[in-house]
């Protein structure tokens, strides 16, 4: 089939078809003024266009880049049970010695310890009798205070709304953070650098959040709502009749509401009669016994609580919180993402500095959780008295666990819990239960994090890198055109429309990956034309040693092509497979780099076997064409 020139056009047409498609998005966005961007962002449709765009990396758009280091010295002092000075003096050389050598930090405490004689199990009992087993343990708790770390970083970023953040481990200790497009460095260290706070905060009961959500809905009636700012949540995209199903209801419950939202016939969001009717609270849905926001919507909602009538409105004692996460739910035409809305007593219970321990581990047998994933809790005595308290005059009703002002999870209580521990269940996965575990102890950090490094790198450099690159690309590109037409002829026009389809093919494929972009990425496309003009010229070559010969202009294009393509294949697979490398263990602008080189060479092989030879075939179909541009 592939050997006629229509099937393989039909190919080639599909590929555009996707370019097209996937390069859309990314046009739209970098097209859009601050304004606009803003208004979609209140919309809830700026963060699913933001999902589907190439985004720049730091050394593009600018940022913040970041090196925090989490102070093991301190972790030892603050673990040990005994302190005198002979332990400060074996920490203290240890510190000294890394910062000189930088070398591993408990192979050199292990070292000073051998040479001051120090009997550790003196100072940290609770964790072995043997000086490698109580290392060993110690390190255990370094790595787990840098994962810790890393979870009240991330929460943090989430404020933040960066694009494609760089949050990650280097070493042992040190935790390297990237933050594109922040336009306030401090305000990102000052959030980054404080203590994460954790919160047990009580559910209000459903009856009472029912009568607050309508009281929202009064007040915005009242203040005269205007309908663009009502209709808000109209989305772009959305199927006809788009009625949620699964158990989700409107808040109010009736039959009436019900029958008005499955009404949307317009098929782009909700009804323009119910938010009239219920500006707030028509869109709120109740799953079970939770309320839930459509994530296109929420930034209408967000907006809509940042109204200080709004604030003005909701009782003293209470606070809307968002979930941490998204849940997919069904609607009539298939499943939409939903946020859950969680109305609490603003005053928590308690406070998360009580929690000395919460550990991942499986149920145990003839508990309701038997084999099954869960978060075992220990608090000290203070807060054993809270919460046994705080437990046992709640029976019946929910208590949301809250980091960083996002409820990470609202089981319910179903007897007075004495003793200081406790057990959290109902996870999906022993995952879930180890980051659930991390996030609670990461309520008080067992040591501080300190910022080692800091470079702000200003939009107008990223810019001047933007324009440099393309100086160079455009320049280069030129320059292998020209001689390339002037070498190849005709033949060279054909390589140049499949060098340029190459390149679009190339920025399609980090659209629809949603991938960062990065400097050492230009370099990489960059290269990755080099390579396409290489195997064009591979082929041209063999095509003109088969015309030399006496062949036929369809009979050479034939022979030429088999002979060229092992040898591309057979570098390109070796170029390939580097690049597979550097993006598996490389990080940040490497695998900026590997990302585009990976794609540039195998779209540079499609363009190059495939699109080229379309086109010859289709030039040379005719059995009149005796000669060819080569």
């Amino acid at each position: 089939m592939l050997k006629r020139p229509l099937p393989r056009f039909a190919i080639i047409a599909i590929v555009v078809l996707w370019v097209v498609i996937a390069l859309l998005p990314t046009w739209e966005y970098r097209n859009l003024s601050e304004e606009e961007k803003e208004t979609r962002r209140v919309a809830g449709t700026l963060a699913e266009l933001e999902h589907s765009i190439i985004n720049l990396g730091l050394d593009l758009q600018g940022g913040i880049h970041l090196v925090l280091e989490v102070d093991i010295p301190t972790l030892l002092r603050t673990l040990a049970e005994n302190k005198d000075d002979r332990l400060e003096q074996v920490i203290s050389e240890t510190a000294a010695w890394v910062a000189d050598t930088e070398g591993d930090f408990f192979n050199l405490f292990a070292a000073k310890i051998e040479e001051h004689n120090l009997r550790l199990i003196r100072y940290y009992s609770a964790y072995g009798t043997k000086i490698p087993e109580i290392i060993a343990a110690l390190e255990a708790e370094s790595d787990d205070a840098v994962n810790r770390s890393l979870e009240i970083i991330r929460n943090r970023v989430d404020e933040f709304g960066v694009s494609e953040p760089t949050i990650q481990k280097a070493g042992g200790r040190r935790i390297i953070v990237e933050l594109a497009g922040i336009k306030d460095p401090q305000q990102a260290r000052n959030l980054i650098q404080s203590t994460a706070l954790l919160e047990f905060n009580i559910l209000q009961d459903l009856a009472v959040t029912r009568d607050v959500l309508f009281a929202l809905d009064e007040v915005l009636k009242s203040a005269g709502q205007p309908a663009e700012e009502t209709v808000a949540a109209k989305a772009e995209e959305g199927p006809a009749k788009d009625a949620i199903t699964g158990g989700l209801e409107s808040v109010l419950g009736s039959t009436r509401d019900r029958a008005i939202i499955e009404d949307d016939s317009e098929g782009d969001g909700i009804p323009a009669g119910v938010l009239a009717e219920r500006p707030f609270s028509g869109y709120v849905h109740v799953h079970g016994n939770n309320l839930i926001v459509e994530a296109r919507y929420r930034y209408a909602v967000e907006a809509l609580l940042g109204r200080e009538d709004v604030q003005a409105a909701i009782p003293t004692d209470g606070a809307f919180l968002w979930g941490n996460r998204t849940e997919e739910l069904p609607v009539e035409f298939g499943v939409r993402n939903f946020h859950s809305l969680y109305y609490l007593y603003r005053e928590p219970g308690l406070t998360g500095g009580v929690i000395t321990e919460a550990r991942a581990n499986i149920g145990g047998l003839g508990s309701n959780a038997a084999n099954q994933p869960v978060v075992n809790l220990t608090m000290n005595n203070e807060g054993s008295q809270i919460w046994a308290r705080l437990t046992g005059a709640n029976i019946g009703r929910r208590v949301a666990l809250v980091l960083d002002k996002k409820v990470h999870m609202a089981p319910e209580i179903r007897g007075k819990i004495a003793g200081g521990s406790t057990v959290i269940e109902g996870l999906e996965s022993m995952e879930e239960a180890k980051l659930i575990a991390i996030v609670l102890r990461a309520g008080s950090l067992p040591a501080p994090v300190e910022i080692i490094l800091q470079r702000s790198i200003g939009p107008s450099l990223g810019q001047d890198s933007i324009a440099s690159g393309f100086r160079a690309a455009l320049i280069g590109g030129l320059l292998v055109v020209a001689f390339i037409v002037f070498y190849y002829k005709g033949s060279g026009l054909i390589a140049t429309t499949a060098l340029i389809f190459n390149i679009f093919i190339v920025l399609a494929a980090l659209a629809s990956l949603s991938a960062t972009l990065t400097l050492p990425g230009i370099a990489g496309l960059i290269l990755t034309v080099g390579m396409a003009v290489d195997a064009n010229v591979l082929i041209f070559e063999r095509i003109r040693e088969e015309l030399d010969k006496g062949k036929s202009v369809r009979a050479a294009i034939d022979a030429g092509y088999a002979r060229a393509t092992v040898t591309i294949i057979d570098a390109n697979v070796t170029t390939i497979l580097a690049a597979l490398v550097l993006f598996q263990f490389g990080s940040g602008p490497i695998k900026g780099f590997a990302i585009t080189l990976f794609w540039g060479i195998t779209a540079s092989m499609f363009t190059a076997i495939f699109v080229t030879r379309t086109i010859f075939m289709a030039f040379t179909q005719r059995p009149t064409v005796k000669t060819i541009s080569i």
